[in-house]
């Protein structure tokens, strides 16, 4: 499957062989001597670093996930690719934001290494008021909350994801992300914190290369924007990337994914056409969902499927990809395949706390709205470019 993705994607390499293969003594090293806590581990991004460490035998490897079921998969997954490890590897069916996970990092909480990886990571999720305070919850302040028990529990390390998104963001969520960063910031002058930013990962869960195997499984039409070319990272190159960071990244350090001919641009309606000849049909323009919806009833049996190849007109989508800004520091020589964002602890006291009192106010009024959130985010992120079209995701096929 993984040489698949990569064929899928338009590649025909991983991406971080040479500095895994270089450090892989080292890494082999730290991993077996340590323990950690994997923080949404059953999400694609969380999966793919569970694995990543379990390969390399820890000490110790708990794994926090919402999702009862994704975390049963991840266990199926880890049996059946790697057997067991003589460390204490256990998974916990948990919400961050619950008492029951208070608990839990009450009755224990010691680990060298504390990895996040919980995010609500949609450009969907800014369409109502309602999920897009959860997002800011599970984003930052549940971020905020996990660092702030690191410290307290004297975890060596904490690693949480961003996302490129979060580099001139245009959306709540890629904004949410750098809000986060900004609390990172803050909380990175009592603990050692990294994070990094990259790709969109190749039919992760959720995505919309994803839904391209339900789709098929349903019958029903490939729907992708034909205007919009992405850099796509395979899952185990996420675990990769994110493991690489959480153990040698410095203290406020951002990984990334260079760019460069290995990392391939290409849009998702190309990805769609590929995807269908390797499962065996020929694409079939159509010119609108009706027409779709009715050919996948007959064309299948052709060999042709449906496919809707428009222009993006939703909110929040971004018009090209970028992992670091122009007023950021860079290292890029550290690494072969893997470039560094270098941060100084710059953060704004008085607005951070600032956000925090006027979103508690909002959940405790029981009461907001989502302008009053943008408006918000534009006082922590001045040339914030939030693009509103009035058209989301969820009004289309």
């Amino acid at each position: 499957m993984r040489n698949n993705i990569l064929n899928l994607i338009g590649r025909e390499k991983e991406l971080f062989l040479y500095d895994i293969g270089k450090y892989e003594k080292e890494l082999f090293s730290i991993v077996s001597s340590s323990s950690f806590l994997v923080i949404g581990g059953a999400g694609s991004i969380g999966q793919a670093v569970t694995k990543e460490i379990f390969k390399r035998s820890p000490k110790k490897l708990h794994v926090v996930d919402i999702s009862e079921n994704n975390m049963a998969e991840l266990v199926r997954d880890i049996r059946s690719s790697f057997g067991y490890i003589d460390g204490d590897f256990q998974t916990f069916a948990l919400d961050v934001g619950s008492i029951e996970y208070e608990a839990f990092i009450q009755a224990d909480g010691q680990y060298d290494y504390v990895l996040n990886l919980s995010a609500l990571k949609h450009v969907r999720s800014e369409k109502d008021p309602f999920t897009l305070m959860r997002l800011i919850d599970v984003n930052i302040f549940n971020t905020d909350k996990t660092l702030q028990q690191a410290i307290e529990k004297g975890t060596k390390k904490y690693f949480c994801v961003s996302t490129d998104k979060a580099a001139n963001p245009v959306n709540m969520m890629g904004a949410s992300k750098r809000i986060m960063e900004m609390f990172l910031m803050r909380k990175s002058l009592h603990i050692p914190i990294s994070t990094a930013r990259f790709a969109n990962v190749a039919f992760s869960d959720g995505s919309l290369l994803h839904s391209f195997n339900q789709r098929i499984q349903k019958h029903q039409p490939l729907v992708a924007p034909n205007d919009i070319k992405r850099y796509f990272v395979t899952p185990k190159e996420s675990g990769e990337l994110c493991l690489m960071s959480c153990i040698f990244g410095e203290n406020r350090d951002i990984f990334f994914p260079k760019l460069s001919v290995e990392l391939h641009l290409i849009t998702f309606a190309d990805i769609a056409i590929k995807y269908l000849e390797n499962v065996g049909y020929e694409p079939y323009l159509c010119k609108d969902e009706d027409e779709a919806r009715r050919l996948a009833r007959v064309l299948p049996q052709q060999g042709k499927w449906p496919c809707l190849f428009t222009c993006s007109d939703t909110t929040g989508e971004k018009d090209f990809e970028e992992f670091f800004t122009e007023n950021e520091t860079l290292d890029m020589t550290r690494f072969k395949n893997l470039g560094i964002i270098k941060n100084e602890p710059l953060f704004d006291e008085e607005k951070l706390d600032n956000f925090t009192k006027k979103i508690e106010k909002m959940k405790n009024d029981k009461s907001w709205t989502k302008e009053e959130i943008v408006t918000l985010f534009h006082e922590m992120i001045p040339n914030f470019g939030h693009k509103e079209t009035g058209k989301y995701l969820d009004g289309k096929m």
